[in-house]
């Protein structure tokens, strides 16, 4: 017997049991509700309320199935939404990097509420805004990405501090790094920026501040730490210079330049064209003896022709002093071309004639340099050789490549 014709029979039964209920007793119900009265036997009120529960459970099946399809709907149409944004910020970003500012605004704009990612859409929107020259857009994509991004603080003020520097808003940038700065005390592109900032500024004070820190945190190469750190302070030596001189009242103050000295990392009191700045930072402000001194003692220990140099022009406390100086280093260094040309000129200033002018013709002998022709061409004019201290002159613009060679004056008659 298969499964249909049992489901039959079963059916057949119940229908006949039934039957047989509704012969025994009809029963009767009565139902009263306000002005309503309803009256019918036990099995008309049976099969109604089964009809009723069928009824409610079709209708709540339809509800159900209705509100799925709602949700569904919704669900399809964010996902579509999310997707759309996603390819709509994949393409901003290329637009981005291949720098097609207005496209990439665009995209990136457009797409920011539906990304996962609105921050790097904002960010991304204000630097192309800005690209565009719409620096009040560019503030207000930032402004959104605040707004919408908790958290990204960092990265916010570092691209408006980027954005601010790119507009020449030094002092508006400065502020904004100092902010960062807060947050993040050794955040290394924020050091970064900021020596940018000191830089154009030439605030080198401040710089000299951060340069253990930049070292420290790897912020630039060991080259250019050393190059910046050089920098700094021979900036920091020609500011107090300047500030001495323009403040001066009277004699000519050189604390605030020895205290720049001082505070100077002892590596850099031991480079030469550091000590070379100090001193003639020292010249300016007529301490020519102190400076004399400082050279002559940096000689001692490493020689240099930049110092030797200056040392020839130094008017020291002692010019006599400052010759006999000199003449003992020409014992350990007779061949030296730059230690002559400084005896030549201390000479001069010792008025001793014959023998600048034997030093500057042995520094010739050894280096054709023009300072020397120069020197020697002057000192034979003040001895009334005008003849001999013209023919140096030409030798030495000739030296200097400046001029072109003189015919010989057998070609000059030919032409004549």
């Amino acid at each position: 017997m298969n499964f249909y014709a049992l489901v039959l029979l079963i059916s057949l039964a119940i229908g006949v049991a039934l039957g047989f209920l509704v012969q025994l007793d009809a029963g009767y119900v009565r139902v009263s509700w306000l002005n309503w009265l309803v009256e019918t036997n036990v099995w008309i009120a049976f099969a109604l309320l089964i009809g009723f529960y069928f009824a409610l459970h079709y209708l709540f099946r339809t509800l159900s199935t209705t509100l799925a399809v709602r949700a569904g709907w919704r669900q399809w149409r964010k996902k579509r939404k999310y997707s759309r944004a996603q390819q709509n910020t994949i393409r901003g970003l290329l637009h981005y990097a291949e720098g097609n500012w207005k496209q990439a605004q665009k995209f990136l704009s457009g797409s920011a509420e539906q990304s996962d990612t609105p921050l790097i859409n904002y960010l991304a929107s204000a630097q192309a805004a800005n690209e565009l020259g719409n620096e009040k857009e560019s503030d207000l994509f930032l402004k959104k990405a605040f707004d919408n991004t908790p958290g990204g603080d960092v990265a916010i003020g570092v691209t408006q501090a980027q954005l601010q520097l790119a507009r020449g808003q030094l002092e508006q940038c400065l502020s904004t790094l100092l902010n960062l700065r807060k947050k993040t005390p050794h955040h290394p592109f924020v050091l970064k920026l900021l020596q940018q900032v000191y830089t154009r500024l030439n605030d080198w004070q401040k710089m000299s501040e951060i340069l253990p820190e930049l070292r420290k945190y790897k912020v630039l190469k060991d080259d250019e730490v050393e190059k910046l750190e050089l920098e700094t302070w021979l900036n920091l030596l020609r500011q107090a210079c300047d500030e001495a001189l323009r403040t001066r009242k009277g004699e000519f103050n050189s604390e605030p330049l020895n205290a720049i000295w001082d505070r100077m990392p002892a590596n850099l009191r031991k480079n030469p064209h550091v000590i070379y700045a100090y001193a003639s930072q020292l010249m300016r402000l007529g301490a020519g003896g102190q400076a004399e001194t400082l050279l002559r003692k940096a000689l001692k220990q490493h020689w240099s022709d930049i110092l030797i140099d200056l040392y020839g022009q130094i008017a020291g406390g002692n010019v006599a002093e400052q010759l006999l100086a000199a003449e003992h280093w020409l014992k350990e260094r007779p061949n030296d071309a730059s230690l002559l040309l400084a005896l030549g000129r201390l000479s001069l200033r010792n008025e001793r004639w014959s023998k600048a002018k034997e030093y500057f013709e042995a520094s010739l002998k050894l280096k054709r340099r023009r300072e020397t022709y120069y020197e020697l061409a002057r000192l034979l004019a003040a001895m009334d050789q005008p003849q001999a201290s013209n023919e140096y002159f030409i030798q030495a613009l000739q030296d200097s490549g400046k001029l072109p060679d003189l015919p010989s004056p057998k070609s000059q008659r030919r032409s004549a």
